[in-house]
């Protein structure tokens, strides 16, 4: 799919979200589910089987995120699903997010811990990395147990590595 109708699904998640209720929300609850996909080849491969009839994979959809997730992105996942676009979910969540962003004058910090951040957390960081960049920062935090602690931040083109894997790579590469 090109960028095209790659933003041409992000602006249609965008008005049916915002329709539905809380923006945020969903595109908070987009992105952790389009995380999710991009981490499993067994999912993102059985979503998009074309064997599987698309009312047992918008099933499967309700049954992952029922009671996890609001309804309109339930509904508007499976809408992705039914129409055979899951595997450029990712892309049209990240472009949904882009566009929320742009539409607010701010940059998307997409943050990776190895653990949840709670609010005070996430807005401190959102804070540090606005001082940092000069610019108002949304954060977006996926939680990747492999980076062992500390944080990496991707904003735009800068990433900011402050894992504890990467400081073993540099203690390693010292000795």
């Amino acid at each position: 799919m090109d960028a095209a109708h790659i933003e041409a699904y992000a602006e249609a998640l965008h008005a049916v979200a915002r329709a539905e209720g809380d923006l945020t929300e969903a595109t908070d609850e987009l992105f952790r589910f389009a995380r999710i996909l991009e981490g499993s080849d067994e999912l993102r491969d059985k979503l998009a089987d074309p064997h599987i009839p698309v009312p047992i994979r918008q099933q499967i959809i309700t049954d992952l995120l029922g009671g996890r997730a609001t309804l309109p992105t339930v509904n508007l996942v499976g809408m992705v699903v039914g129409n055979g676009r899951v595997r450029e979910l990712p892309a049209i969540v990240t472009a949904l997010v882009e566009m929320g962003a742009r539409q607010a004058n701010r940059e998307v910090a997409e943050v990776r811990s190895a653990i949840p951040l709670d609010d005070d957390q996430t807005a401190r960081l959102a804070a540090a990395l606005g001082r940092a960049t000069g610019k108002e920062v949304e954060v977006r935090v996926i939680v990747d147990p492999s980076i062992q602690g500390g944080l990496v931040a991707r904003v735009g083109d800068t990433v900011i590595d402050g894992s504890v894997r990467r400081r073993l790579e540099q203690l390693r590469n010292a000795l």
